[in-house]
Order: structure tokens, then C-alpha cells, then sequence
């Protein structure tokens, strides 16, 4: 964070809200020349700061109504049986996101699926079969009260 002044904390928190934005509509926004910001954006790309730019799809419209959180127990606990659990995981278009945990559940899944039929084949075929889950409890979002927005990016850098 010490490399970062307040015009690249603008940077990233406008692009953030818009990954689309030109370098002469940010330049508008933060008050800096479009070379500036070209520069400092390529710099903050460049550093791993600007991870990628993605689209944000709605799920429903594409048919897949249902999410569901997913809370996984290994079968054993060693480095082995969770890197087999993290390969199952990694090649599952269904998983939106994964988290390895501390506590009584080892993993939570975000999941998605089209209905509860999909859902039971998910867990019924594709988790529960595999060697490395011993118990799977499934919960279903009945209502998103917030969804992600954006990291809370600070307004200036302390120091």
C-alpha cells in the first residue's frame, strides 16, 4: 500500500465500480490526464494490484435460480485428501466460490444450480461419491441481503 497515492486508490475504486471506463473518462473523474492514468493503470495491472475485468451476469436469466451454500467435512485430514477435494472443486462450473475453514465444517461451496433437482445431483453424484467428503450439509439462499460490490479501498494511504 505505500506505493499507492490517493490518485491510484481513485483509479482502482472507479474501476472497480466500472471496469469499462476509458482512460479518458477516468482521467474526468479523478481529476489526472488520460496519460497519467493510462500509465498508473498499466502500473497497477503490472503489479498484480488490477487482478482482471469481468462482466457481472445475472445468474437467473440464465436459468440458474437456485444458490445454495454448501458446508463440506473431509473424510481424513491430511494435505492428500484436501488437495483431491480441491481438485474435485476447481473443475465444478457449479462452484462459484470456496473456502477452506477453520472450525467444525472444513469447506464452504457457493453453489448454483438451475432447481433442487439440480441441486440433488450435484450433491448426490458429485459430492458425496467422491473419496475424499464425509459429510455434506446444503443450505439454500432464500434472499441475497447484499451481494459483492467491491473491496472497501481507502480513500488516502495512512502514513
Amino acid at each position: 500500500m505505500e506505493q499507492l497515492d490517493g490518485f491510484d486508490l481513485k483509479i482502482l475504486s472507479e474501476l472497480q465500480r466500472d471496469g469499462h471506463l476509458t482512460n479518458n473518462e477516468l482521467s474526468e473523474r479523478i481529476a489526472l490526464s488520460p496519460s497519467q492514468c493510462s500509465r498508473r493503470r498499466s502500473r497497477l495491472e503490472a503489479e498484480g494490484y488490477i487482478t482482471g475485468y469481468q462482466a457481472q451476469i445475472d445468474r437467473q436469466k440464465l436459468g440458474l435460480d437456485l444458490m445454495v451454500v454448501i458446508s463440506v467435512t473431509l473424510a481424513t485430514h491430511n494435505r492428500d485428501n484436501a488437495k483431491r477435494f480441491g481438485k474435485l472443486v476447481s473443475g465444478l462450473p457449479e462452484v462459484l466460490e470456496a473456502y477452506a475453514l477453520t472450525g467444525e465444517m472444513d469447506y464452504h461451496l457457493r453453489v448454483v444450480t438451475p432447481d433442487l433437482a439440480g441441486l440433488s445431483r450435484f450433491v448426490n453424484d458429485v459430492l458425496l461419491p467422491h473419496d475424499s467428503v464425509q459429510h455434506v450439509k446444503t443450505s439454500i439462499v432464500l434472499e441475497t441481503l447484499k451481494s459483492f460490490e467491491g473491496l472497501p479501498i481507502p480513500e488516502r494511504v495512512k502514513g
